[in-house]
């Protein structure tokens, strides 16, 4: 029988938009999956309950993080994973905001925008990876054909890993989409990410969060006043891969960095979380060993049984894992595998 508690929380109104506002820390969740490339159950829920456990604001799934491939019909794992993590974040003490991937074309979003609010979802992290050839026109209405299902939220992913170059008069056109709720800022590039910032200073818009995925500059992103426009933007939350590792400690910086004026000392912090990103993300092999190193990471604290991922040619580059070595001895404080290593057993229960 379920908890009256969390019976509560799955049938009272929950304002996700409101809390999206307070500046939430969300991690892209990974696939566990077994050594035959199917679907791992047990550690797949173990990685939810260890989020929900460190402290998370929501959860992103079905992302570049989880993996685009789920959706190969001979894999078959989009819904799957959705239903898994949705499950366990009912279970929560309180209330979480739901994000799930969207992607494709328009007929495939729109598909994939219905599936995620059958399952409860708030929200499509809406990826336009594969619209590069399309013009800015035909981009905005996509994107207004899958905001009319679901709440958006717009997704900068940088073009090495599968993104496109969006402009800063996309993002304008963008910012007029009545049911757009936030955006993640992804490109790795300054430039870029100010192209999305002036945009929605420009639209006079108030109810458009800005959250990085920016895991080249996570802490500074947080730490930086954007004045554009005759207005002084924030980014108060971050949505990112990086974060669906060392998630407690995560959840902390978060905390410590929202909307807080630089300092020496949150500036050096800055430093060791890109430096232990470019390991995690392999930054020296153009990213390509970004979703592996996560595994590792996770392999090696207990919450995943070995790095595989749906591509059997996607694994660690040359040099990453002594990359990654390093800054495990470099930055203990920003590991939390004292935490995991308490609770472990629990979560694989």
């Amino acid at each position: 029988m379920e908890n009256p508690r969390t019976l509560k929380f799955m049938t009272a109104p929950f304002d996700f938009r409101s809390s999206l506002r307070q500046g939430l820390a969300i991690p892209a969740h990974p696939l566990a999956l077994t050594a035959q490339r199917r679907l791992d159950e047990r550690h797949q829920r173990a990685l939810t309950r260890y989020y929900l456990a460190s402290g998370v604001g929501g959860l992103a799934v079905g992302v570049h993080t989880t993996q685009f491939g789920i959706r190969d019909p001979k894999v078959g794992l989009f819904e799957p994973v959705l239903a898994l993590a949705a499950e366990e974040m009912s279970r929560a003490a309180s209330p979480l905001v739901r994000i799930g991937g969207v992607c494709g074309s328009t007929a495939q979003a729109v598909s994939e925008a219905a599936l995620l609010q059958r399952h409860g979802y708030h929200a499509a992290l809406l990826s336009l990876g594969a619209l590069r050839d399309a013009s800015e026109s035909e981009l905005i209405d996509h994107c207004r054909a899958v905001a009319e299902v679901i709440p958006i939220i717009g997704f900068y992913l940088q073009p090495c890993v599968g993104g496109c170059l969006l402009t800063h008069s996309f993002w304008s056109r963008f910012a007029e989409i009545e049911n757009v709720v936030a955006i993640k800022i992804a490109p790795f590039n300054r430039y870029q990410t100010l192209d999305v910032i002036r945009a929605i200073a420009e639209s006079g818009r108030e109810d458009i969060m800005l959250y990085t995925g920016n895991d080249d500059s996570i802490v500074t992103d947080f730490l930086t006043p954007f004045p554009l426009a005759g207005r002084e933007l924030r980014i108060i939350g971050g949505l990112l891969g990086h974060w669906s590792v060392w998630t407690q400690r995560a959840v902390e910086i978060h905390q410590r960095c929202r909307l807080a004026d630089a300092t020496p000392e949150l500036l050096r912090l800055g430093v060791e979380v890109t430096d232990s990103n470019a390991a995690f993300f392999d930054a020296a092999n153009g990213f390509r060993g970004c979703i592996a190193g996560l595994h590792e990471v996770l392999r090696r604290q207990g919450l995943m049984k070995g790095l595989w991922c749906l591509d059997e040619n996607e694994t660690l580059s040359p040099g990453q894992l002594d990359e990654i070595d390093r800054v495990y001895r470099a930055n203990p404080h920003l590991h939390d595998d004292a935490f995991i290593a308490q609770h472990r057993d629990a979560w694989l229960s």
